[in-house]
Parts: C-alpha cells; structure tokens; sequence
C-alpha cells in the first residue's frame, strides 16, 4: 500500500466516523404528508422532492433516515421536528 492509498483510505475511515450520527423519522397515524414535508424542508434543508420521497417512505418502510452528520448538527434539527409532533430521533 502506498502512502496516497494509506491517507486516503484514513481520510475515508474519519470522514465515517463524523458522520455516522443519523436523524430517523418514523411513522404515525397523526400527522398528515403536507406537515411531515413542510418541517422536512423546514428542519432538514430538504427540498420538496426529497421531502417528499422521505414522506412515503416512513410512510409504507415505517421510518426513513432524513439527515446525517456530525451530533451537534442533527440535535437541534431534531429538536425542531419532535417539537413539531414528529417521531424523529438521533441513532
């Protein structure tokens, strides 16, 4: 292995270790699509099309992951979708 292999193949191991943090949704039977998508777009910086495609996953898979990157980052989107009825947590 050569040394451009062995830094780049450390890159690649710290850049999972920062990023490893995720934000799942999960589904109810209170919210309605429009809501999940407007704090999607809202807390996520999703736009609407990924906003929605999140939306029918959670919707027919039961949970989908909507964010991920470091801890600090996720905590107050979180925040922000639980405040908002969702079921979200950070794994």
């Amino acid at each position: 292995m050569n040394t451009k292999e062995k830094i780049q193949e450390e890159f690649d191991v710290l850049e999972q270790e920062i990023f490893e943090n995720k934000i799942v949704l999960f589904n109810d039977e209170v919210n309605t699509f429009d809501h999940v998508i407007e704090m999607l777009i809202y807390a996520c910086d999703h736009t609407p099309q990924q906003a929605e495609q999140c939306s029918l996953l959670v919707h027919y898979k039961g949970k989908c992951t909507v964010k991920t990157g470091p801890y600090d980052e996720l905590k107050p989107r979180c925040t922000i979708l639980l405040e908002a009825g969702l079921s979200a947590e950070i794994q």
